[in-house]
């Protein structure tokens, strides 16, 4: 058991460490100090569901409607330009957004009884950013090739211990959204002005719109 718990925790981070569309959303959030508990939770969450699924065998159902892969990689090649496009623009004209100390600092206890004006502009803030989130994720074909098929297959192969495997697997997705949102903070020091956060807007804008022409592109 141990021996599949080892193998499912070493591919599962060989396969979610690089730099991708979710890995500098991710990251960004994680600057930011934004709802970071939220943006790991739901990237952890969703390749568990991920995983489950390739283990269980629905690789195999997948491969037998190739045509909804081909759906997801379109539509996810479409939201990743989109995505690009918008972090390229933010390069171009910076909104002023730094790192500062009043965004260092502890930060304040909310109303004991907030109204519902408050609840609803909690809410208008944080959807567009799940739904964001859950896009990169779900509309990402490449996750289907490497969380379903690829981790599905190799579990397999460990027989009656495969979902000790998956365990293993989801563990690694756990430290690694965890761990690279909350280590983030460590490289505000580097990002305390405007010209450093062109430039990760810049590298995000480059790498989200070659990720979505890779997508179309004939392999």
């Amino acid at each position: 058991m141990l021996t599949s718990l080892l193998a499912g925790l070493g591919l599962g981070f060989s396969l979610i460490i690089a730099i991708g569309a979710q890995n500098l959303f991710v990251l960004r959030q994680g600057l930011r100090r934004e709802h970071v508990v939220l943006v790991a939770a739901i990237c952890a969450i969703s390749d568990a569901v991920l995983i489950a699924l390739g283990v269980s065998g629905i690789g195999l159902v997948l491969q037998a409607v190739p045509w909804l892969v081909d759906v997801i990689r379109w539509a996810g090649a479409i939201f990743l330009v989109a995505y690009g496009v918008l972090a390229a623009r933010r390069a171009w004209r910076p909104s002023g957004q730094t790192l500062t100390s009043a965004e260092t600092a502890p930060r304040s206890a909310p109303p004991a009884n907030p109204g519902p004006g408050t609840a609803l502009a909690t809410r208008t803030r944080v959807m567009p950013l799940v739904l964001t989130c859950l896009a990169l994720t779900w509309l990402n074909p490449h996750v289907y090739l490497d969380t379903v098929f690829l981790l599905g297959s190799v579990a397999s192969t460990h027989g009656d211990t495969r979902w000790v495997f998956a365990a293993g697997a989801i563990t690694a997705s756990f430290a690694w959204f965890f761990g690279l949102a909350f280590g983030a903070r460590f490289l505000s020091r580097w990002l305390s002005t405007p010209r450093a956060w062109r430039i990760l807007d810049a590298v995000i804008a480059v790498v989200m719109i070659g990720l979505g022409v890779t997508l179309v592109l004939p392999h």
